[in-house]
Protein backbone atom coordinates (compact mmCIF):
# COMPACT_ATOMS: atom_id res chain seq x y z
CA UNK A 1 0.00 0.00 0.00
CA UNK A 2 1.05 3.28 -1.03
CA UNK A 3 1.90 5.59 1.63
CA UNK A 4 -0.21 8.56 -0.25
CA UNK A 5 -3.41 8.16 -0.32
CA UNK A 6 -7.00 10.34 -1.37
CA UNK A 7 -8.28 12.01 1.82
CA UNK A 8 -11.22 10.11 1.20
CA UNK A 9 -9.40 7.05 2.25
CA UNK A 10 -9.24 9.02 6.17
CA UNK A 11 -11.25 8.83 9.26
CA UNK A 12 -13.57 12.20 8.96
CA UNK A 13 -12.09 14.04 11.69
CA UNK A 14 -8.76 14.00 10.10
CA UNK A 15 -10.24 14.51 6.32
CA UNK A 16 -12.11 17.20 7.90
CA UNK A 17 -9.00 18.78 9.30
CA UNK A 18 -6.72 18.50 6.23
CA UNK A 19 -9.90 20.16 4.40
CA UNK A 20 -9.62 23.13 6.67
CA UNK A 21 -6.13 23.51 6.67
CA UNK A 22 -6.16 23.32 2.36
CA UNK A 23 -9.06 26.15 2.80
CA UNK A 24 -7.17 28.37 5.44
CA UNK A 25 -4.17 28.11 2.80
CA UNK A 26 -5.75 29.11 -0.06
CA UNK A 27 -7.71 31.89 1.38
CA UNK A 28 -4.44 33.54 1.71
CA UNK A 29 -2.85 32.06 -0.75
CA UNK A 30 -0.13 31.24 2.12
CA UNK A 31 2.57 28.21 1.62
CA UNK A 32 1.21 26.40 4.52
CA UNK A 33 -1.93 25.80 6.17
CA UNK A 34 -2.57 24.18 9.25
CA UNK A 35 -5.03 22.58 11.30
CA UNK A 36 -4.99 20.67 14.66
CA UNK A 37 -7.84 18.54 16.64
CA UNK A 38 -7.80 19.56 20.65
CA UNK A 39 -8.62 16.58 23.18
CA UNK A 40 -11.98 18.27 23.31
CA UNK A 41 -12.63 17.99 19.01
CA UNK A 42 -12.59 21.93 18.62
CA UNK A 43 -10.28 22.57 15.43
CA UNK A 44 -7.79 25.79 15.16
CA UNK A 45 -6.42 26.98 11.43
CA UNK A 46 -3.60 28.65 10.67
CA UNK A 47 -1.59 29.82 7.61
CA UNK A 48 2.02 30.55 7.37
CA UNK A 49 2.73 34.00 8.22
CA UNK A 50 5.26 36.28 6.53
CA UNK A 51 5.64 40.10 7.62
CA UNK A 52 8.81 41.88 7.72
CA UNK A 53 9.17 41.59 11.91
CA UNK A 54 6.97 38.27 12.45
CA UNK A 55 7.65 34.63 10.43
CA UNK A 56 5.24 31.65 11.80
CA UNK A 57 4.64 28.62 10.33
CA UNK A 58 1.01 27.33 9.85
CA UNK A 59 1.87 24.39 11.97
CA UNK A 60 3.42 26.37 14.99
CA UNK A 61 0.76 29.04 14.46
CA UNK A 62 -2.20 26.24 14.48
CA UNK A 63 -0.50 24.70 17.89
CA UNK A 64 -0.17 28.36 19.62
CA UNK A 65 -3.61 29.11 18.87
CA UNK A 66 -4.91 25.78 20.54
CA UNK A 67 -2.63 26.64 23.47
CA UNK A 68 -3.71 29.97 23.85
CA UNK A 69 -7.33 28.94 23.82
CA UNK A 70 -6.56 26.49 26.74
CA UNK A 71 -6.19 23.04 24.80
CA UNK A 72 -4.39 20.53 26.90
CA UNK A 73 -3.43 17.98 24.22
CA UNK A 74 -3.90 17.36 20.54
CA UNK A 75 -5.31 14.29 18.86
CA UNK A 76 -4.51 15.21 15.50
CA UNK A 77 -2.59 17.61 13.25
CA UNK A 78 -3.10 18.85 9.34
CA UNK A 79 -0.42 20.81 7.23
CA UNK A 80 -0.67 21.15 3.43
CA UNK A 81 2.42 22.16 1.76
CA UNK A 82 4.68 21.65 -1.50
CA UNK A 83 7.15 20.63 1.05
CA UNK A 84 8.57 18.35 3.65
CA UNK A 85 7.78 19.57 7.53
CA UNK A 86 9.77 21.45 9.76
CA UNK A 87 11.64 19.61 12.49
CA UNK A 88 10.51 22.73 14.22
CA UNK A 89 6.79 22.21 13.54
CA UNK A 90 7.01 18.57 14.20
CA UNK A 91 8.32 19.19 17.60
CA UNK A 92 5.36 21.65 18.66
CA UNK A 93 2.84 19.27 18.36
CA UNK A 94 5.37 16.18 20.44
CA UNK A 95 5.38 19.20 22.88
CA UNK A 96 1.66 18.95 23.37
CA UNK A 97 0.76 15.63 22.74
CA UNK A 98 3.53 13.50 22.21
CA UNK A 99 1.49 10.96 20.19
CA UNK A 100 -0.44 12.97 17.78
CA UNK A 101 -0.14 12.06 14.32
CA UNK A 102 0.66 15.07 11.70
CA UNK A 103 -1.24 14.30 9.05
CA UNK A 104 0.98 15.57 5.91
CA UNK A 105 -0.97 16.48 2.18
CA UNK A 106 -0.34 18.19 -0.61
CA UNK A 107 -2.15 21.25 -1.67
CA UNK A 108 -4.61 19.05 -3.92
CA UNK A 109 -5.62 17.25 -0.46
CA UNK A 110 -3.54 13.56 -1.54
CA UNK A 111 -2.60 12.55 1.89
CA UNK A 112 1.36 12.62 1.47
CA UNK A 113 2.54 11.09 4.89
CA UNK A 114 0.76 10.30 8.27
CA UNK A 115 3.62 11.53 10.15
CA UNK A 116 3.98 9.25 13.68
CA UNK A 117 6.15 9.80 16.46
CA UNK A 118 7.81 6.91 17.63
CA UNK A 119 7.83 7.10 21.29
CA UNK A 120 7.81 10.08 24.07
CA UNK A 121 10.95 11.80 24.26
CA UNK A 122 12.56 13.71 27.63
CA UNK A 123 11.84 17.48 26.09
CA UNK A 124 14.78 18.61 27.68
CA UNK A 125 17.37 15.98 25.50
CA UNK A 126 16.73 17.17 22.03
CA UNK A 127 16.99 20.63 20.41
CA UNK A 128 13.76 20.74 18.81
CA UNK A 129 15.53 22.94 15.69
CA UNK A 130 17.42 19.69 15.03
CA UNK A 131 16.51 16.81 12.40
CA UNK A 132 16.70 14.26 15.37
CA UNK A 133 13.05 15.51 15.73
CA UNK A 134 12.24 14.27 12.27
CA UNK A 135 14.28 10.37 12.66
CA UNK A 136 11.47 10.23 15.99
CA UNK A 137 8.73 10.67 13.37
CA UNK A 138 7.56 7.62 11.32
CA UNK A 139 5.69 7.93 7.73
CA UNK A 140 2.77 5.46 8.07
CA UNK A 141 3.74 3.66 5.52
CA UNK A 142 7.33 2.61 7.16
CA UNK A 143 4.86 1.24 10.11
CA UNK A 144 2.94 -0.67 8.27
CA UNK A 145 6.42 -2.64 6.70
CA UNK A 146 7.13 -2.93 10.34
CA UNK A 147 10.29 -0.75 9.67
CA UNK A 148 11.71 0.35 13.31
Amino acid sequence: MSDAAAVGDLDPEDQKIITLARSTRARVSAPEGAAVRDETGRTYTAATVALPSLRLSALRLAVAMAVSSGAESLEAAALVSDSDPDPADLAAVRDLSPDAPVLHAAPDGTLRATLIPLEPVDKGVIDPGTAEIVSMWLRSAEVRAGCK
